[in-house]
């Protein structure tokens, strides 16, 4: 745990508990809402192809979890933290200039 709080940056390790708990959260409720999303569009386990299905919930997964580490990291007191870390994240992919601050 020590090499991960160094490479964050975190002093203690509430914070990391916290951080922790942000990611397993965020990705939860990420994977949680895509499925009715998919639905609304009409794409089904039932009615498509399973690659399509799951590209097609894939492809909603990752802007919904943008947003949701964002908000979750600000409701637990850890926006600046992942801010930072979205912004590194969206820069690799090459994103970057439309998080510039």
């Amino acid at each position: 745990m020590k090499k991960l709080k160094d490479r964050w940056g975190i002093d203690s390790n509430s914070q990391l508990f916290i951080i922790l708990l942000v990611f397993a959260i965020t990705g939860s409720t990420a994977a949680k809402l895509a499925s009715p999303l998919v639905s609304l569009l009409g794409i089904t386990q039932e009615n498509s192809h399973w690659s399509l299905y799951w590209a097609a919930r894939i492809f909603l997964i990752f802007p919904i979890y943008q947003v949701l580490l964002v908000s979750f990291g600000w409701i637990f007191g850890q926006f600046k933290f992942f801010w930072a870390f979205e912004k590194k994240m969206l820069s690799r992919l090459g994103m970057s200039k439309a998080f510039k601050s």
